[in-house]
């Protein structure tokens, strides 16, 4: 599991630590409105997904981060996808959606992308954010995948009616 580790993120009683409270009060006074990405990066030839599993948060989720003063989403995709996923794009990514993220904060928007075109130069090997990668059949997720992510999903490949939110 996490061992000891007082930064680990825990959902005790669904608080969350206090190393990702700090880290949502830096960014609600850094920026006031906050907009994150998140990459749907799709193997069309072999109908899998990658998915990521953080340290620091519970269930398996779409890739991603948040978008950085000066940059722009389709770049802060491209950071978070070779951060997390040792992903590399080699095509134009195709935004999705856009979703309010009510959970993680009243002024947190998400855009989703598709990306099928793209290489993964090496496997990504954990680090202290991520604890697990890899890409996954869209009929075989991991059990603890991420409602919100399971959601995405639908929405992009069953023709389930996009939510404005998360």
């Amino acid at each position: 599991m996490h061992g000891s580790d007082p930064d680990i993120m825990t959902f005790e009683n669904d608080r969350p630590s206090l190393r990702v409270r700090l880290f949502h009060l830096y960014f609600r006074l850094r920026r006031p409105m906050t907009l994150g990405v998140r990459g749907l990066v799709h193997d069309r030839q072999a109908g899998t997904v990658l998915l990521v599993r953080h340290t620091y948060l519970p269930g398996w989720q779409l890739p991603g981060g948040g978008v950085e003063v000066g940059e722009t989403m389709e770049k802060a995709l491209e950071r978070e996808l070779a951060e997390e996923g040792n992903i590399v794009l080699t095509g134009v990514p195709l935004l999705k959606s856009m979703h309010f993220n009510r959970q993680s904060s009243p002024r947190d928007h998400v855009g989703l992308y598709l990306i099928e075109r793209f290489s993964q130069p090496a496997p990504k090997q954990p680090d202290r954010e991520i604890a697990e990668v890899g890409f996954f059949a869209l009929d075989a997720l991991p059990q603890a995948t991420t409602p919100a992510t399971r959601r995405r999903l639908a929405e992009v490949f069953d023709g389930a009616p996009p939510s404005p939110y998360w």
